[in-house]
């Protein structure tokens, strides 16, 4: 896609983060957005920015978790705003997973599950029906991680899995897509190349309260980036990270490269990797990454 002027973006957990900054990006380009969150406090706030700025936003409260919330999404990207153009699932959480991952609250696993992978889920049902049925160009673009796709983190078990999940649901829609010569594509989207400054790490802003651990379940401590800058230089190591802005250009650099994977790494992550892979065809014991 080499042109955003007028196309629709839905996109989301686009009240903060990498949403926001992708919705700021594609609205710079002439593009109208969709933002959907479950936090309606952020999502009024980044209506009321994008709109300040000149761009032609909309917004809708979405819990991706719930598949009924997601479809309410979709019919009114199709059936009040026209039809979508760019679809970013992009929604995600972190639960704040802690310490042995058999002492972990089963609310930590079923929270990031519902979210991380359900949502994905959800929004392929609701959007790629009525994508395929609008016969225009148009892309599937689904939030994935390097932890996870790439490699194995042993501190975030939880977080880990959802996205090794994702990687794997998000490949077999690409393949069957391709399959069906359709107009749709279907992009990876991993935001780096080193981690991002989000609030990813303080998303029990947002935990939904049946799913509650209790003060007395493990939990990593971890809030912010900021927090995790300060763990690691305890142990002499430098945090860096990457601006979601920076996300978000990259992102539509490589819809206009009509790429797969979107996925800028840093030197230290593409040896982490090969290290990986070499370890699965040599037949040799794994040895666990560091995020230093």
């Amino acid at each position: 896609m080499q042109d955003f002027n007028n196309k629709l973006a839905v996109i989301t957990g686009g009240a903060s983060g990498v949403g926001r900054s992708l919705a700021f990006a594609i609205g710079r380009e002439g593009g109208r957005v969709l933002i959907a969150d479950v936090d309606q406090t952020a999502l009024t706030q980044t209506q009321s920015d994008l709109t300040a700025a000149g761009i032609d936003a909309h917004s809708s409260f979405c819990d991706v978790s719930d598949a009924n919330s997601v479809n309410a999404l979709a019919s009114k990207a199709f059936d009040e705003l026209g039809g979508a153009h760019l679809v970013f699932a992009n929604a995600g959480i972190g639960a704040g997973e802690g310490g042995a991952m058999w002492e972990y609250a089963a609310q930590d696993w079923q929270w990031a599950f519902n979210v991380n992978v359900w949502g994905v889920i959800h929004s392929i049902n609701a959007f790629m029906p009525r994508l395929m049925a609008q016969e225009q160009e148009a892309h599937m673009v689904i939030t994935g991680s390097g932890n996870g796709a790439f490699m194995v983190l042993p501190d975030q078990p939880i977080y880990t899995a959802t996205k090794a999940s994702v990687q794997a649901i998000t490949e077999a829609l690409y393949y069957q897509t391709s399959a069906t010569q359709n107009l749709i594509k279907v992009n990876a989207l991993f935001p780096g190349p080193n981690i991002v400054d989000t609030g990813l790490f303080n998303s029990d802003r947002v935990r939904p309260a049946d799913l509650d651990k209790g003060e007395a379940a493990t939990d990593s401590g971890i809030k912010s980036v900021d927090d995790m800058r300060e763990m690691m230089q305890e142990f002499g190591m430098e945090l860096k990270t990457t601006h979601p802005d920076e996300v978000a250009q990259t992102a539509l650099q490589g819809l206009r490269n009509e790429q797969f994977w979107i996925s800028p790494m840093n030197e230290d992550t593409e040896a982490k990797i090969k290290s990986r892979m070499d370890s699965i065809f040599n037949r040799t014991n794994p040895i666990a990454p560091t995020l230093g």
